[in-house]
């Protein structure tokens, strides 16, 4: 019976003592937030960030290369190889411009007229083609200029044109037609090159009439048309036009003068 009694009274201890809170229990359910009754909450989210559509590049501009400025080829500033004497210069002072008078030809035609005639070679140191015997506008220079020979193209009393005039013949008859225009602009070409290099005047550009009485070069090349030519070629180029006639003709008079005496 007493042990019954012992043991009945250890159970009510055990069951008196679970129910209070120890200490451990109590910091437990102090740390615990507040009842909440109005349902679980959620933490706010950030609205979607609209995010814009990527665009295409913009199409790529097709840029033209800006092509190099090209410095025009003047007739003073570059001409053929065989323009350019080889023997010191002769003092030039006169350009004589004659036509051939034939509707066809060439410097290797005139120079077997000429030996035929008996002169020692081709008279003129320039010849200008039609098309016929060479291309139309091609010069062919004369066996005289690379060796700066005097002419034999323009004869007068006191010879001065032949020796100091340089002679430049077209091929045709200027007197029924008139020179190409690829024969106008070798010529011009020509003839500012010389101006240039042997300092002549435009005055001093002449007609093969303008040395004597003769119709040569013909009534249908103007000769002023040609002097206009030239003189645009050297201002393109940047290059003064020589001195008028009174320089060139004043030292042509005093070499004449001193040969003759």
């Amino acid at each position: 019976m007493a042990k019954w009694l012992n043991a009945f009274a250890i159970l009510a201890l055990f069951v008196a003592t679970g129910c209070q809170p120890t200490a451990s229990s109590s910091m437990v359910v102090d740390s615990l937030p507040p009842p909440n009754f109005s349902g679980p909450t959620f933490p706010e989210t950030a609205p979607p960030t609209t995010v814009a559509p990527r665009q295409a590049p913009p199409p790529a501009v097709a840029v033209t290369p800006r092509p190099h400025p090209v410095t025009p080829r003047h007739a003073t500033s570059s001409v053929p190889a065989d323009w350019i004497p080889i023997a010191a210069p002769n003092q030039w002072y006169w350009i004589v411009i004659h036509h051939s008078a034939t509707p066809t030809g060439g410097a290797r035609a005139f120079d077997k007229m000429h030996r035929a005639k008996g002169w020692d070679e081709l008279g003129y140191h320039f010849v200008i083609g039609n098309g016929t015997d060479t291309r139309d506008g091609q010069v062919e220079v004369g066996s005289r200029w690379p060796k700066q020979k005097w002419g034999a193209h323009a004869k007068t009393p006191d010879n001065r044109y032949n020796e100091h005039g340089i002679g430049i013949c077209l091929v045709g008859n200027f007197d029924v037609t008139h020179p190409t225009e690829a024969q106008l602009r070798s010529l011009s070409r020509l003839i500012a090159y010389l101006m240039k290099t042997y300092k002549i005047p435009p005055d001093h550009v002449l007609g093969h009439r303008d040395t004597k009485s003769t119709d040569c070069p013909g009534r249908y090349l103007s000769v002023a048309q040609v002097r206009r030519m030239s003189e645009q070629l050297l201002a393109a180029a940047g290059d003064p036009i020589p001195e008028d006639h009174r320089v060139a003709h004043a030292s042509a008079e005093l070499l004449h003068e001193q040969k003759v005496r």
